[in-house]
C-alpha cells in the first residue's frame, strides 16, 4: 500500500497491484478488489461503513491513552485520520499478551460485520471491532485500515487500471481487460468479476451476462455544441429525444416485484414506490428500461425544475412527499425482456419494442419519451425548440442503428443543451471542494464556495471557480446543513488548489453552474498548462443554476479533458 500511495504514474500502480494479485489467493482477490475500491460490496448492494470520524478519534485515544481533544488538535494539523494515528501509535506500548494476526480476511470480514450492524447501541459495537482490530495492528497498518474504514485511501486506482491489473495478473495479455470491462458493465460488480477470474479463468468471465435486480452500467452521452455538430456524429441521420430535467433510473421488474436503480447505481426503490406501482402497468412482465423520473406539477402536470425532485430523495415522510411532489416516468430504452439480452439491438428497434409494451402514451405518469428522426440542422432546431416549451434542458441525438453500450460514453450518443443567454452553452456539474465565510445577509453560512472539476486520468479534482451568486436563502441553508456532514480540517488530499479557503469539504456535493465562458487563469488548477504554461482554466461569472445534483456521484461530474474541449470550441482552436 506504502508503495502504491506514494506514486502517481498509472504504469507503476499498475505494476505493484499486478505483484498484489499475484501474492494473493485467489479467493480473496474480491475482497482486496472491493477495498482498493474504498467499497466492502458493490454499490447497488447499499452497504456502507457509516463510521464517523469521531469514532474513529474516540479509539486511537482509548488505545493511545492520549485526550480526544489532542488527538483532534493533531487531526486538525495534519489533515488525515490515517497519518494521525500513525503519528500516535509508534509511540504506543503493547498491553495485550495475545495478538491476533491482521490479515486482508480478517480487516475485510470485520468491515462487513461492522458495515452489517444497525440499531441502538450499534455504534459501541463497530467501535469495539475496530479497536480490537487497531490493538493488533502496527501504526502503519492503522493508517491504511482508518482510510478503509473512511473511504479516504489515496492510493489514486482507478476502475480502469483495477482491470489492467487483473488482465495482466491472470491473463498475461493487456488486451483481455476489454473482456473484463465488458463483464463489469453489465454486472457493476468488479469485485464478482475478479473473483470468477482468477478461481475460474477468462473463459468464465464471458459467461457473466445480465441479470434481474443487477442495475447495468449506463451508456453516457458526449457533449456537443450546435445541432451541426450532433448530426455530423450520426452521419446526417440521427433520433432524437427531448432531454429531461430529471433523474435518470433503471427499472427491473419480475413480476410484482420492481426495483428501481439511479444512474450511479444506488437502490432508490423506497423514494419512488409510485414509480414502482406504475411500472406494474407494462405490459410486459419481466423487463429491464431505462427511464427519466421528471417532478410534475401537482395540478397542471407540466414539468418541474430537477430541484423539486430532490425532494423525493428524503428518507422520512415518503408518503407525503408522493403526494406532494408527483412525478412522470418518461422511458426511453429497453435492455433486457423476458430473459433475452436486448442491447444488441439497433436503438430503433429497441424504439419498437418499448411501442409494444407501453401502449398509454397520453398517460403522463408513464410515457415514452419524445422523439423525432430528423436528417437537418433545421428540423433539429424545431424539436430544440419544441422541448423547451415542454420545460425540458436540451436534446440528446442518437445514432438510430446503435447498440446499448453498457459503461461507455460516446458520440453514438450526443447531447445538446439549450443555451442560458451567455457565451458559454452548456451548463457544468462541479463538485463542492471548499467555502468562505459569508458577510452581512450571509453571516454564519457561506459568502461563495470553492468548486472543482475532476481528473478521470489523475483521479483528483482541480479548483475550476469560486461562485456566491444564484443562491436562494432556502438553498444556502440547505447547502449550509448539507456541507457541514463533509467539512474537514484541512484541503483534501485529492483536491488540487491554490487558494486558501476557510473552510474545507471532501469533494461530495455535485450543483450544477452556468457561466458567460471559459477563461486562463493562474489561480486555478483545472486544466494547468493544456492550454498556456503556467496557466489554468477557470469561469467568468459563474452562477448557481439552483440545482443541487443528489444523482451524481464526484466522479460523475464534468471532466477536465470536456472542460479543455469547451474552452478549445469557444476560442476557435483547432482540437
Amino acid at each position: 500500500m506504502e508503495q502504491m500511495e506514494q506514486t502517481t504514474s498509472r504504469l507503476e500502480l499498475t505494476n505493484h497491484l499486478v505483484t498484489l494479485l499475484k501474492n494473493s489467493s485467489p479467493d480473496l482477490i474480491d475482497k482486496i478488489i472491493y477495498l482498493i475500491q474504498g467499497k466492502i460490496r458493490p454499490d447497488y448492494e447499499g452497504i456502507e461503513m457509516g463510521i464517523a470520524e469521531k469514532t474513529i478519534i474516540r479509539i486511537v485515544s482509548q488505545i493511545s491513552n492520549i485526550s480526544i481533544d489532542k488527538v483532534y488538535h493533531k487531526y486538525r494539523e495534519i489533515g488525515d485520520l490515517g497519518s494521525v494515528a500513525e503519528s500516535i501509535l509508534k509511540n504506543k506500548v503493547q498491553t495485550t499478551l495475545f495478538t491476533e494476526k491482521v490479515t486482508i480476511e480478517r480487516i475485510y470480514l470485520i468491515f462487513d460485520k461492522i458495515a452489517k450492524t444497525i440499531g441502538k447501541g450499534s455504534q459501541e459495537i463497530k467501535l469495539r471491532l475496530l479497536a480490537s482490530l487497531f490493538n493488533d495492528s502496527s501504526p502503519q497498518e492503522c493508517k491504511y485500515i482508518i482510510r478503509f474504514a473512511l473511504g479516504t485511501l489515496r492510493l489514486g486506482i482507478a476502475d480502469s487500471t483495477i482491470m489492467d491489473a487483473l488482465a495482466l495478473a491472470y491473463t498475461s495479455d493487456k488486451k483481455n481487460r476489454k473482456s473484463l470491462e465488458g463483464a463489469y458493465n453489465v454486472s457493476s460488480d468488479l469485485g464478482r468479476v475478479s473473483r470468477i477470474l482468477a478461481t475460474d479463468g477468462l473463459e468464465a468471465v464471458y459467461e457473466i451476462k445480465i441479470e434481474l435486480f443487477i442495475p447495468i452500467r449506463p451508456m453516457l452521452a458526449e457533449r456537443v455544441q450546435t445541432s451541426k455538430e450532433a448530426l455530423d456524429k450520426v452521419s446526417g441521420k440521427g433520433a432524437v429525444e427531448f432531454k429531461l430535467d430529471g433523474e435518470r433510473v433503471q427499472i427491473h421488474r419480475k413480476g410484482k416485484k420492481v426495483e428501481i436503480f439511479s444512474r450511479s447505481l444506488e437502490n432508490i426503490t423506497h423514494y419512488y414506490p409510485d414509480v414502482a406501482e406504475v411500472s406494474r402497468t407494462i405490459k410486459l412482465t419481466n423487463f429491464i428500461i431505462e427511464a427519466e423520473v421528471v417532478a410534475t406539477d401537482k395540478y397542471t402536470e407540466e414539468f418541474l425544475p430537477f430541484q423539486e425532485l430532490m425532494h423525493r430523495r428524503r428518507k422520512y415522510d415518503i408518503a407525503r412527499n408522493v403526494e406532494n411532489y408527483p412525478v412522470s416516468v418518461n422511458v426511453f430504452d429497453i435492455l433486457w425482456a423476458s430473459g433475452r439480452d436486448k442491447t444488441k439491438l439497433p436503438y430503433l428497434k429497441r424504439r419498437e419494442l418499448l411501442k409494444d409494451i407501453i401502449t398509454n402514451l397520453d398517460d403522463r405518469k408513464l410515457t415514452l419519451i419524445h422523439q423525432k428522426i430528423v436528417t437537418s440542422v433545421e428540423e433539429l432546431e424545431k424539436f430544440m425548440a419544441k422541448s423547451i416549451e415542454f420545460g425540458c434542458e436540451g436534446l440528446v441525438v442518437k445514432q438510430t442503428d446503435s447498440p446499448y453500450r453498457a459503461g461507455a460514453r460516446g458520440f453514438a450518443w450526443t447531447k445538446i443543451k439549450r443555451e442560458y443567454r451567455s457565451e458559454l452553452v452548456d451548463s457544468l456539474d462541479l463538485v463542492v471542494v471548499g467555502g468562505s465565510h459569508g458577510r452581512g445577509r450571509r453571516v454564519g453560512k457561506y459568502g461563495a464556495l470553492l468548486l472543482a472539476i475532476f481528473d478521470k486520468n489523475e483521479n483528483v479534482f482541480k479548483s475550476v471557480c469560486k461562485v456566491g451568486s444564484g443562491f436562494t436563502d432556502e438553498v444556502l441553508e440547505e447547502l449550509f446543513k448539507e456541507l457541514g456532514k463533509y467539512k474537514i480540517p484541512k484541503k483534501h488530499s485529492r483536491v488540487y488548489s491554490k487558494l486558501e479557503m476557510d473552510t474545507w469539504f471532501t469533494p461530495t456535493i455535485v450543483i450544477e453552474i452556468i457561466a458567460s465562458e471559459i477563461t486562463l487563469s493562474p489561480e486555478y488548477d483545472a486544466g494547468m498548462d493544456s492550454i498556456r504554461r503556467g496557466f489554468g482554466l477557470s469561469l467568468r461569472f459563474p452562477k448557481f443554476t439552483k440545482k443541487i445534483r443528489r444523482d451524481k456521484n464526484p466522479q460523475d461530474i464534468t471532466d477536465e479533458s470536456e472542460l479543455i474541449q469547451m474552452y478549445r470550441k469557444q476560442r476557435n482552436i483547432k482540437l
